[in-house]
Formats: C-alpha cells, sequence, structure tokens
C-alpha cells in the first residue's frame, strides 16, 4: 500500500524500452522483484495476451474444431497434482507481466477502444484486464516440461477496480502490469494496475483486484495450484491481505441481505424514507408521494438481451467473461447517464461475482438498477441471467456493482416496496465500500 502510495504521489513511471525500471506489485524501490527484460520477458503486446492463452491450453482458433480440441484436453487429467505439496512454490515476480497498449503509438487500435467522448472505453479495459488475469495465473503455474497447461483457469470474481482519473485518454500509450499475490488451495488473487503514458511518464489509472479459480481440464472439479513462497516483509504483507480479503469477502457473503435482516441502522434508514413519501392529506399507508428532487427505484431501471455467438466465446468455448463485464458496464453507463442526466464516470467496481458459466447460443437478459444515490455519486446494479430454452428456466450467471459519478448532483432514488429497500441498503453497503477504498487511496 505504501508503494501504491509512492508511486501515485510521484507518478515516475519510465519507458518501457530495454529493461524495464518499473516496480512490479509488492517489489520494493530496489527493482530486485523485476524479470530482466534483457532476457526475453519483454512487455507483451495487447493483441498477443488472448493468442498466448489459445497456445496454453490449446484452444483452436477454428470454432468448428473446438469440440476436438477439448476432447484432447480430457489426457491431460494425468499431469494433475495429487496434493499441493507436490508442486513447486512459486515467488510474485515469477508470474509478473507488463502487458502494453499501444494507443499512441498504433492509431489503428484506437478505433476499437473510442467512445463517443473521444476517451477510452471502459468496458474494453474490463475484457483486457480479465485475460491478462487469467494469463497471470498460468505464468504462476507454469510447468518448465510442456508448453500446455492441464487446468482450466477461470474467473471467480472481480473483488475490486478503483480508479483515480475520470478520463482514460485515446491517443496515449496504456501499460497494464499484474501478479499473483496470494493462493489458497486451487484460487489465485491477481493484482494488476494500469498506467497511462503522459509527457513520457506512465501514471496510474486505476488498480484491480481478481480471483481466479484452477479447474481440471475439462472445468468441472476444482485443480491444486502452486503454493506462494513471498519473500521479504512487503510481498508477506501482500500475501497477508489476501487472507484478510479472503475473510472479508466471507464475512460480507455472510452478512448478506438475502440472508440476514437488516441491521437497526438500515431498519431506521428504510423507516424514515417510507415516512418520507407518505401523504400527509391521508392517514393511510397506501398513499405514497415522491419527495422533491427524488424519483422512483422503479422508473431507474434499463433492460437488455444479448444472444450468445461463438464470436465472443474464451478459450473454454463459453463466452469470454470480459465480454459479460463489457455489456453490463454499458448498461450501467447508461442506466447512469439516463438517471443523472449528464456524462457519467465510472469510479469503481466491485464484488462481481461469476456464479456460472454462460455457454454459446445461451440468452442473455441484462437487468440495470439504479440503486442507491448520494449527493453527485449513483450506485448501479446489473444482474444478468441466462434463459434456457429446452428447459424454460432463467438462472442468474452474475450481478454486477459499479459506482458512478456525475458533474452535477443527481435526483434521491427512492424505493417503494421492501425488496426495493433491500436493493436500496445493498447499493449503500457498496458505495460505503468503495468509498472507503477510494479515501484510503487519496490519503
Amino acid at each position: 500500500m505504501m508503494l501504491l502510495r509512492r508511486l501515485r504521489s510521484t507518478c515516475r513511471f519510465p519507458l518501457i524500452m530495454g529493461r524495464s525500471q518499473t516496480s512490479g506489485p509488492g517489489v520494493s524501490d530496489s527493482n530486485r522483484h523485476l524479470p530482466d527484460m534483457d532476457e526475453g520477458h519483454g512487455p507483451i503486446h495487447v493483441n498477443d495476451v488472448r493468442s498466448r492463452l489459445r497456445a496454453i491450453v490449446g484452444a483452436s482458433t477454428n470454432w468448428r474444431d473446438h469440440l476436438e480440441a477439448m476432447q484432447e484436453r480430457k489426457s491431460l487429467q494425468t499431469l494433475l497434482a495429487t496434493r499441493q505439496e507436490d508442486l513447486p512454490a512459486r515467488r510474485m515476480k515469477d508470474s509478473y507481466i507488463e502487458v502494453i497498449l499501444p494507443l499512441g503509438s498504433q492509431p489503428e487500435l484506437r478505433e476499437k477502444y473510442l467512445n463517443v467522448h473521444n476517451s477510452v472505453r471502459f468496458g474494453r479495459i474490463l475484457e483486457d484486464l480479465d485475460s491478462l488475469g487469467v494469463l497471470i495465473c498460468y505464468t504462476h503455474t507454469k510447468t518448465e516440461a510442456t508448453g500446455t497447461s492441464p487446468l482450466s483457469i477461470v474467473t471467480a470474481l472481480v473483488d475490486k477496480i478503483d480508479l483515480c482519473k475520470k478520463v482514460i485518454y485515446p491517443d496515449c500509450d496504456i501499460k497494464f502490469t499484474g501478479n499473483v499475490t496470494w493462493v489458497g488451495k486451487s484460487s489465485m488473487e491477481v493484482k494488476m494496475h494500469m498506467l497511462q503514458l503522459h509527457d513520457g511518464v506512465y501514471c496510474p489509472v486505476l488498480d484491480a483486484s481478481f480471483v481466479m479459480v484452477a479447474r481440471d481440464p475439462e472445468n468441472k472439479r476444482a485443480a491444486f495450484v502452486n503454493p506462494m513462497l513471498p519473500e521479504g516483509p512487503e510481498e508477506e504483507q501482500l500475501f497477508s491481505q489476501g487472507e484478510q480479503n479472503r475473510a472479508r469477502r466471507a464475512a460480507f457473503s455472510t452478512a448478506s441481505l438475502l440472508k440476514m435482516a437488516p441491521t437497526a441502522d438500515e431498519r431506521n434508514i428504510v423507516h424514515e424514507m417510507f415516512l418520507n413519501t407518505l401523504d400527509k392529506r391521508t392517514v393511510s399507508f397506501r398513499s405514497r408521494v415522491l419527495p422533491p428532487n427524488s424519483a422512483w427505484m422503479e422508473d431507474a431501471k434499463l433492460k437488455g438481451l444479448q444472444i450468445c455467438h461463438p464470436q465472443e466465446r474464451n478459450i473454454f468455448n463459453r463466452i469470454f467473461g470480459g465480454f459479460l463485464m463489457r455489456k453490463a458496464f454499458e448498461l450501467g453507463w447508461a442506466s447512469a447517464s439516463s438517471y443523472g442526466g449528464s456524462r457519467p464516470f465510472v469510479v469503481a467496481v466491485d464484488d462481481i461475482m461469476f456464479q456460472r458459466p454462460v455457454e454459446i447460443g445461451s440468452l442473455l437478459f441484462l437487468s440495470s438498477q439504479v440503486c442507491y444515490t448520494k449527493k453527485n455519486h449513483m450506485q448501479v446494479r446489473v444482474h444478468s441471467e441466462i434463459f434456457d430454452m429446452n428447459t424454460r428456466e432463467h438462472k442468474t450467471t452474475n450481478i454486477f456493482h459499479f459506482t458512478f459519478m456525475t458533474e452535477n448532483e443527481v435526483p434521491q432514488v427512492v424505493p417503494k416496496t421492501y425488496g426495493e429497500s433491500m436493493l436500496y441498503l445493498d447499493g449503500k453497503r457498496h458505495f460505503e465500500s468503495s468509498s472507503s477504498t477510494q479515501n484510503a487511496m487519496h490519503e
């Protein structure tokens, strides 16, 4: 954490030329944990990330060949470790990767990343972060004997993404860095950082923390991953933070409003909002009046539908998690834009749980809801579900949480039903969580 604060205050990241002088996550100023760029460990072009993943897994780029490729992966079952203790321990620097998105030096890339406000589409950044996180984990678990991996590594959770810049410029090079900072038996926490080049200096844009899980070659059961060997007090602190993050996530899940009643303070908030909407001219709980400068929650929704085509598949021939995040973010951004009446800027993303994979050919329903507001901030929740045309069932795949801000104050969103009140309280919890992280980042 001290390292990140120092980087933000100085903003002194040199250009990536030859041997890098930047510090990887959890690395001291001595650069002792960095791979030697002169030994073939230079930065990767962003377009090479997905191709490297396909090579590691043995996935085909041809949709018609995917069944045969997946069938071949079954033979890799024998390469799985039966105990974690049998796998060699890895250091944090072993999985450290740098990726370049050369928007400034390769203008042909800009079209893909450009939005209507002449800045970078954040949804595309989410896609790149997701792919990079998987590649980092494969680097942590790589075997020297073979170029392919028996593991199926998938995104389980986007724990937190915090931004320190409102605008990402479309004509300046971007650099991503990241490495594994914590491991369990079959899960890994990956920390990634994004920086953008300004006046010859790479300046921080965002920090991201993802949780990835390892599965067997057929993605049916958990598989062991290499243990981690922290080096020095700073890496030990990062590893300890990973343990704390796991405990925090467990506590947050336990206290979920789907499992436990609201706290006394939260019940008072809901009751006060309910009283403020009663029509004083009547003596009836059914007569509700919208307070000034506010909007009913039921009127702050947007919905969308996606047909999941093979083009959006990942290396395991399910729908790419980054694609799901991009579509959810764009719908959430549209909700924030239409509700606030002006351009919203994303501040944080947190607690995106990938509950089940999305198969190719699925109908993906997205529902966006502004569920909490405070001054010029909005908390937007996007629910995604798939429709199984054979069973006629709807199944939840993800719930996304985005925090946006605008230049002007937005109307207060007001719940009308008990269910909406729970969404309001859940949004309040996520907003306060992201706000505390943002305050810590700027201290």
